[in-house]
Formats: C-alpha cells, sequence, structure tokens
C-alpha cells in the first residue's frame, strides 16, 4: 500500500494453522487499521477465513502457496523443500523487495534465522542477529536478547547486541537514553568469563546513546534493574521459557487455591478485578513476539503456539518496529560508536613512529 505499512505473514507456521494467524490479524487490524496485510500460505484455507472478517479482507491479499516449513524441519530441510516456495520463505522475501516493511511467523524458530538471514542479509559490522524479546518487569517492560538466535555469543556480538537493544528499547519502550546491562553470574566486575568481561569494558569506554548499567543478575530481569538485558542466545532462551513456565505455574496455583473450598470461592468473588489484572499481567501472549535484529529488515518470531491474541501482540511489535523506522535507528547507532573507535585505533596508529628498514644485510 502506497504510503503506508505492510505487513506479510507466513500464514502456514505455527501449531494452531492458518485460523489464528488470521484471527490475530484482525485482531490487530481493530487496533491499527491503517495497516495492510498480506498473507503467504494454502489460499484454500486462507480465503474462507477472510471472508468472514470483511473489513480485513478490505486490507489483505492472498499469494498463494500450499508449501510450508515444518517445525521438525532442520534448517537445511527447510531451505531445500522451501527455498523460494514455502509460505516463510517468500513472506521475507516481501520485505527484501520492498513490498512489505516486515515479515511475522510463527514457524520453526531455525528455519526462520537462516532465512531471514539468506534472503535479508546481515547489517554492516553484524555477524549474527540476535532476537530481541519484550519482558515485562516490576518497574514496566525491558528489552531482553539474545533470546535464542545464537547459542554462543562472543565480545563483538555482545556489544553489538547492546547497541542494538538500546535503539529497540528507545523504538519499543519510548526510552530517551536506555540503561543497560550484561546478564553475568555476579554483578562484581572480575566475574563471569573473558567474553563478557571484554564486552563491559568496551561498552564502558565507547561514546554511547545509553546509560552502561554493569553486570546485572538473573533477579535484576524481573526487577527491570536495567531497560535492555544483553546475553547469548542460550542464556536468554533458557531465562525466557523458564519465566514463562513460572507464570503458567503461579496462575495454575492461583486457579486451584480459588477452587479449594466456599470460602475461597467467596473470596475469589470479592477480589475478581484484582485477580483480572493478575491474569493480564501475567499472561505471556500479551508480550508474545521476537525482533531479529542486525538484520537488512524487520523480522518477527511469534510462538508457535501463539493464540489469535498472542499473534495479535506480534503483529503490533512489527508495526511498530516498522512505523518507527528501526533499521535506520540501529544502522546509526552502529556507525557512531563502530565508526568513532576505528577513527581513534587509526589516530593512535599514526602516532607511533615507524622504523625503516634498509632491507640489506
Amino acid at each position: 500500500m502506497a504510503g503506508g505499512i505492510t505487513i506479510a505473514l507466513d500464514a502456514m507456521g505455527g501449531d494452531l494453522g492458518c485460523e489464528a494467524v488470521v484471527k490475530g490479524a484482525g485482531i490487530a487490524r481493530i487496533r491499527q487499521p491503517d495497516v495492510h496485510y498480506e498473507f503467504h500460505g494454502d489460499e484454500a484455507q486462507l480465503k474462507p477465513l477472510l471472508e468472514t472478517d470483511d473489513a480485513l479482507a478490505a486490507v489483505s491479499t492472498i499469494h498463494h502457496t500450499d508449501v510450508a516449513v515444518s517445525m521438525d524441519d532442520k534448517p537445511s530441510q527447510a531451505l531445500r523443500a522451501g527455498r523460494r516456495v514455502s509460505s516463510m520463505w517468500l513472506a521475507i522475501d516481501a520485505v527484501r523487495e520492498g513490498r512489505a516493511q516486515a515479515a511475522v511467523s510463527c514457524g520453526n524458530t531455525g528455519a526462520l534465522t537462516v532465512m531471514s538471514r539468506m534472503i535479508l542479509k546481515t547489517m554492516p559490522g553484524i555477524e549474527r542477529p540476535a532476537i530481541a524479546a519484550i519482558w515485562p518487569t516490576m518497574r514496566g517492560e525491558s528489552i531482553v536478547l539474545d533470546v535464542g538466535a545464537n547459542v554462543v555469543a562472543e565480545q563483538k556480538n555482545l556489544v553489538n547486541f547492546a547497541i542494538m537493544g538500546e535503539a529497540m528499547a528507545r523504538t519499543a519502550l519510548g526510552q530517551l537514553k536506555p540503561s543497560v546491562g550484561l546478564l553475568n553470574i555476579g554483578a562484581e566486575e572480575m566475574k563471569g568469563n573473558e567474553e563478557i568481561k571484554g564486552a563491559a569494558q568496551f561498552l564502558r569506554e565507547a561514546d554511547l546513546n545509553f546509560d552502561f548499567h554493569g553486570f546485572v543478575e538473573g533477579d535484576d530481569i524481573s526487577k527491570g534493574t536495567v531497560d535492555v538485558v544483553v546475553t547469548d542466545g542460550f542464556t536468554g532462551n533458557v531465562a525466557l521459557k523458564t519465566a514463562e513456565g513460572t507464570a503458567r505455574l503461579i496462575a495454575d496455583y492461583l486457579s486451584n487455591a480459588m477452587r479449594r473450598s466456599l470460602a475461597s470461592r467467596i473470596g475469589y468473588l470479592l477480589a475478581r478485578g484484582a485477580f483480572n489484572v493478575l491474569r493480564q499481567r501475567m499472561d505471556p501472549s500479551k508480550v508474545n513476539g521476537g525482533v531479529f535484529l542486525g538484520l537488512n529488515g524487520v523480522v518477527v518470531k511469534s510462538h508457535g503456539s501463539a493464540t489469535a491474541e498472542g499473534i495479535a501482540a506480534a503483529l503490533d511489535l512489527a508495526i511498530d518496529m516498522a512505523r518507527n523506522d528501526i533499521i535506520k535507528k540501529i544502522a546509526a547507532d552502529l556507525e557512531r560508536v563502530h565508526g568513532a573507535r576505528t577513527e581513534t585505533a587509526a589516530a593512535e596508529a599514526s602516532a607511533i613512529p615507524q622504523t625503516a628498514e634498509t632491507g640489506t644485510e
């Protein structure tokens, strides 16, 4: 759509199929009616679903393919079977071609990572993209990255994650000068491996557009000690899944406790409003969606088991990233930090006296 935002959806990804994707888009359309949706998937399934929502159908197009990436496919298998023809590939390619400003998929994370990197390429200076998630905290929301794209991360990766995360915090959370911390096993400077200590030293010395807090620990994530928490994808993914599981465990405990006796049922009725607020705050679907940062385009990964409400949240996130031009912000920050560092290193090198060699013995 000329002058507007278009979101490309992988309608075949996810555990709940096309119906959840279409319903999620319907919810998002109500909140943001000026967005166009490009569905990539089986037209025989998508068309009847869109026909039940005239308002969504009016701002949607279908690009047919009956090839889908399975949740069980290895990335290499997904590439062989779905390169250029799968719903996931076509949704990402719409961003590369400029027809869409962001792509959203509930599909296989490994396949989405590989395809996104192959199609969109990484930004200058970025070796590995990271998945960034919005995390509810005691004082609001924070950004946590990486939550699954990279099992390990070197010093330069952690530095880039910090730069990209603060750009997302400014975009998604409205923070003018976000605070950033590196997730570590302790707050003391001597703790952690060499990669994380090296990243901390770089961030302390760099010309930053954010406040570098230093090291943070696991409990600082939920406290909201910093606006951006930086870690490797293995640790971040474990933390994310643990937090989601804990939220469901507490909700289950509360539900069972409220049904235990007549008195507890009466207590629930009296405090129903407070419990509904708590349920909303603890619902993982409300903050569903991880943004791939470091690519030349916006790609959002939704949980594979996301309901329509969760998919709508992922779409809202994709729309915000596209509308606020997150790619340009990251590119500018990377250039300012790394460019200044390169110029300083070059100046220092030129100041070192050079010893002339005659080449004779």
